[in-house]
């Protein structure tokens, strides 16, 4: 799998996550669902930051990001 679509889609994961670790805040309950998305993501992230050589820097992310949504929509 491309380094590009595993940061892109561990860094949307993380996003969607905090919703759901708001509602269980909010509503105090333990936040089951949110904490493995992050879990998840984060481990989507570090992964991609490893496996590619170099790694990423943080100004090349929102370029990345927007590479995979056009390969997406082509």
């Amino acid at each position: 799998m491309d380094t590009d679509l595993v940061l892109t889609i561990g860094i949307v994961l993380f996003v969607l996550s905090l919703p759901s670790l708001l509602a269980a805040w909010v509503e105090s309950r333990p936040p089951r669902l949110g904490a493995i998305m992050v879990i998840v993501a984060l481990g989507m992230v570090i992964a991609a930051l490893v496996v590619k050589p170099g790694g990423y820097a943080f100004n090349q992310v929102p370029g990345v990001m927007i590479g995979v949504l056009s390969r997406l929509f082509q």
